[in-house]
């Protein structure tokens, strides 16, 4: 018995030191989880840009009798059409809304941006050798001076210009989006004409007039923006714009000399820039 009593104390002293033991090894906490962000696109932006264009005008030139109000047929040789180049610099600011779902994001933007596209051409309505013809009305004669007839120079310089259009774009990565753009453009084209010409008595008069014109379009294009924080972006972005066709003038020599003429236009442009936005709200949230 008593053999027996020792041995099951040594036992209980056994398990005792193994517990003690256990409760002496070193614990380990959970490792706090990792934080993986998602960019959000949701929410308004605004921002600015430059860049440069690259339009065109193409021209159309018709002249008319100022007494009779008839069409006057240019003789060979005439220039009664060109079509122009009207570069520039541009630059303006943007305004939007965007809202992401899954990887896509649909958004609307408008625009408005100052420019500096400007383009000159110039036209003839070609004297009759040895007569004057109809270019020259009034005139019995050719003077030497005169045998140029009656010359046009067009100026014609983009404004201003502004678009409303709808976005759609896709996710490359959280913070990379390539989207692409379309919607309503409007613009205000100035057209500046200088005529030259001689009166019926063979002096010479020149003309300097301007009309504006505020015209809407279409435009549809393709950009890519990248995050660079939470709520800062930058964009590079393609343009192509179409005003359509729209008239100018008239521009006249009356009433020293009976000819005018009237001006028929159309504007395209191609629009590369790059801009910053900055979006409102939008946190980063983490997923874990």
């Amino acid at each position: 018995m008593k053999r027996m009593m020792i041995g099951m104390a040594a036992a209980v002293s056994l398990f005792a030191t193994g517990a003690m033991a256990a409760d002496m090894a070193p614990r380990y906490a959970k490792a706090p989880p990792i934080v993986d962000p998602v960019w959000s696109w949701t929410g308004f932006y605004i921002g600015a840009n430059a860049g440069y264009s690259w339009g065109r005008s193409n021209t159309d030139v018709s002249y008319f009798n100022t007494a009779t109000g008839l069409p006057i047929a240019p003789p060979a040789g005439s220039i009664t059409n060109a079509r122009f180049d009207m570069n520039g610099a541009i630059a303006g600011g943007q305004a939007g809304y965007n809202w992401q779902r899954d990887n896509w994001v649909f958004g609307i933007e408008g625009d408005l941006q100052w420019s500096d596209e400007k383009g000159r051409a110039g036209y003839s309505c070609a004297a009759v050798p040895v007569l004057a013809g109809p270019c020259l009305p009034g005139l019995t004669f050719l003077p030497a001076a005169a045998a140029g007839g009656t010359t046009l120079t067009i100026d014609q310089s983009l404004q201003w210009f502004g678009t409303l259009r709808g976005r759609v774009g896709i996710l490359a990565t959280p913070k990379v989006l390539f989207y692409g753009t379309g919607g309503l453009a409007f613009g205000e084209i100035k057209t500046t004409g200088t005529m030259s010409g001689f009166t019926p008595a063979a002096v010479a008069v020149t003309s300097v007039g301007s009309t504006s014109t505020t015209r809407a379009g279409w435009t549809v294009g393709v950009g890519v923006e990248g995050k660079i924080t939470q709520n800062w972006s930058a964009k590079l972005e393609y343009l192509y714009m179409d005003l359509g066709r729209f008239g100018s003038g008239p521009f006249t020599l009356a009433p020293a000399a009976a000819i005018g003429a009237n001006v028929s236009s159309s504007f395209t442009d191609h629009i590369l820039r790059v801009g910053v936005n900055y979006q409102f709200g939008g946190p980063v949230v983490a997923k874990y």
